[in-house]
């Protein structure tokens, strides 16, 4: 178990993978233990697929500027061929038939994507606590909410499971989140990031995916 993973950002464990003082599954059984241990009482990872992400580590990612990373997607927008979306209600299930062109530029960075994150009912309040899913709690006091809408992804990162993970933002849902739960969320320029092809532009181009980051090394 590489035991240092949570005092690295994105940049320093792939530079690690790149120079081969780790391997991408070394990262990946640190945040799949790092999930075990603290997803029980955070609920931000709601679906979960490690086998897939073992199978990616062995086959061998793309040698980009994120290789080997540990990665987690928002339930909303993102589609990951294979997985589920829900967007957090529970009328919704949709298997993706593909990639959205967004995660498969994060794919070509590569990123190891292992999860999805929860968001409220179709990421519409600033708080995550759909009846779908149950809260996310914040990683800093339970009782506290971690915002919303990638309050999901904000608390994974804050908490160490990952040292970043996708998220989306229209009226704060990623500025929220981060201040909430101390990390760093930025909401890209307007059409700098596409949706499409399943999902056409959220509120009109409103709508920005992007990531949340811890503020620093941890």
């Amino acid at each position: 178990m590489f035991k240092e993973y949570t005092q690295y950002d994105a940049l320093a464990l792939a530079a690690l993978v790149n120079a081969g003082e780790v391997s991408a599954k070394e990262l990946l059984d640190a945040a799949v233990n790092q999930a075990n241990e603290l997803n029980p009482k955070l609920n931000a990872i709601i679906h979960r697929f490690d086998e897939r992400a073992y199978a990616a580590a062995q086959q061998g990612l793309p040698t980009g500027v994120f290789n080997g990373v540990p990665y987690l997607l928002k339930d909303l927008s993102f589609s990951f061929e294979g997985e589920p979306v829900t967007m957090g209600s529970r009328s919704v299930n949709i298997v993706s038939k593909d990639d959205s062109e967004i995660v498969k530029r994060m794919k070509a960075t590569g990123v190891n994507t292992f999860g999805k994150t929860n968001t409220p009912e179709f990421g519409l309040i600033i708080t995550t606590e759909p009846k779908a899913h149950g809260a996310t709690h914040n990683p800093f006091k339970k009782s506290y909410s971690a915002g919303g809408s990638s309050g999901g992804s904000a608390a994974a990162v804050a908490s160490g499971i990952v040292p970043m993970a996708g998220a989306g933002d229209g009226g704060g849902s990623i500025r929220f989140p981060a201040a909430w739960c101390g990390a760093f969320g930025l909401k890209p320029s307007r059409g700098r990031n596409p949706m499409g092809p399943t999902f056409g532009e959220g509120w009109e181009g409103a709508v920005a995916d992007h990531v949340i980051n811890p503020l620093r090394s941890r």
